[in-house]
């Protein structure tokens, strides 16, 4: 077996709304283990679960059923939070502490001393890109210099599980990117990276294993490019046409019905032309037409479905369902709920 950061078994969570007091089931049975030295990517709509889940694993909320292990330890041990650095979505932080008081403060609480909590902090402002600010108060911060912030903190006790809660909220693309690299950069030291999110890019990009949840439930589960190579959406094919072939005319013109007839997404770019076939379809039976009508073939790929795209048939499976609450209530509740 694996040696896990992170290994869930069937975990559930159940509360009740405060007033009419109806029963929400926010986790339904989720299973998932993530390998130590990974980047896992946790993926959901809104009031799919993920910061439900996220909260039941730091033991901010207890699980209704089922168990959990982080770093081998049960949820909520001492042992395992002193391993693990933490960014919850949209944190709050007071106002009048610097980023750099902001962290001394998380290292105060691991209990480090004070040599190595001001070089820690040094280290990690310059390395999220707060250099420049370091003497501002946080409450003039942005919400993405929040977020940059908050990753330091996270890291503060050079932690060896890092669990993120929407980490590129509120950052713009360079900051998204620059937050990337960091994960990447943490996971080449051999921390694993736990990370919620609903930005499909960065998880593709980033990402070893990725899970995909709704409405509570896990609806898949593998590394993005097992997720999209199960199924095979079509041929993609681009040819360059022959001078006899008129830059104005139209895909569905007559002159071109040979190479466009069962096709879908044609597009025409003055001698080029991009179709998908079916995944059924006689590709070298079309080749020959192609090569019969004069046209050069330029890229034949086949078309797996992406990521976006399971994300929203999954997701749209998990909404044909009979419609219950949001599975995502606000911490006041949530804490409320907690027995």
């Amino acid at each position: 077996m694996a040696d896990l950061a992170i290994d869930v078994r069937d975990l559930e969570k159940t509360y009740r709304t405060p007033f009419t007091r109806k029963k929400v089931e926010a986790l339904r049975g989720v299973t998932f283990g993530v390998e130590r030295g990974h980047i896992f990517g946790f993926v959901g709509p809104n009031g799919a679960g993920k910061t439900t889940a996220i909260r039941t694993l730091m033991g901010l909320v207890r699980p209704t059923a089922g168990r959990a292990q982080l770093l081998g330890e049960p949820l909520g041990s001492r042992g395992a939070r002193r391993k693990i650095g933490f960014l919850p979505e949209s944190p709050y932080f007071y106002d009048y502490l610097t980023v750099g008081e902001l962290c001394d403060l998380a290292g105060r609480l691991f209990g480090m001393a004070a040599g190595a909590r001001k070089r820690r902090a040094d280290e990690l402002i310059e390395k999220v890109g707060l250099g420049g600010a370091r003497g501002q108060s946080l409450k003039k911060f942005s919400k993405g210099m929040l977020q940059r912030a908050g990753l330091a903190q996270a890291l503060m006790n050079d932690p060896e599980l890092v669990v993120l809660d929407e980490p590129m909220s509120g950052l713009d693309p360079l900051g998204r990117k620059e937050v990337r690299d960091l994960i990447l950069e943490l996971r080449d030291h051999g921390v694993t990276v736990f990370f919620s999110t609903h930005i499909l890019s960065d998880v593709e990009a980033i990402t070893d294993r990725v899970a995909i949840i709704a409405r509570g439930r896990l609806q898949a589960l593998g590394t993005p490019a097992e997720l999209v190579s199960r199924s095979l959406r079509g041929v993609e094919i681009v040819v360059r046409l022959p001078p006899t072939v008129s830059p104005d005319i139209s895909p569905d013109a007559p002159a071109l019905d040979a190479l466009t007839d069962g096709a879908s997404r044609v597009r025409r770019v003055g001698d080029e032309l991009s179709l998908t076939l079916a995944a059924d379809a006689d590709v070298d039976a079309w080749i020959a037409r192609a090569h019969a009508a004069g046209a050069r073939v330029v890229q034949v790929a086949p078309r797996h479905e992406t990521l976006e795209e399971l994300f929203v048939r999954r997701v749209a499976g998990a909404d044909a369902a009979p419609a219950e609450p949001p599975a995502e209530p606000p911490a006041a509740i949530e804490e409320a709920a907690a027995p």
